[in-house]
């Protein structure tokens, strides 16, 4: 299990949500992904996203004007 971390601070709606999608592809079942923003709107767009991969939200909580989530990668359960 591995912790990467995605400082996403100054970018504004789309892009936090966008790059934690993006960031969660590369990661495997079990690995975390603490990823810091500083959009007020990644609070509805981030839980939202995880909600449509699966993954699972493990914290969420705001540090000054920062809101840090750590992601639980989930393992897949789509086959082909």
């Amino acid at each position: 299990m591995t912790t990467t971390m995605l400082d996403l601070t100054g970018l504004k709606c789309p892009l936090p949500a966008l790059r934690t999608r993006k960031a969660l592809k590369s990661l495997r079942a079990g690995d975390l992904l603490e990823v810091c923003c500083t959009d007020p709107l990644s609070v509805i767009d981030i839980p939202n996203l995880v909600i449509e991969t699966g993954d699972r939200v493990e914290i969420r909580e705001r540090r000054d004007q920062h809101i840090v989530f750590v992601i639980e990668k989930v393992e897949s359960t789509v086959t082909t």
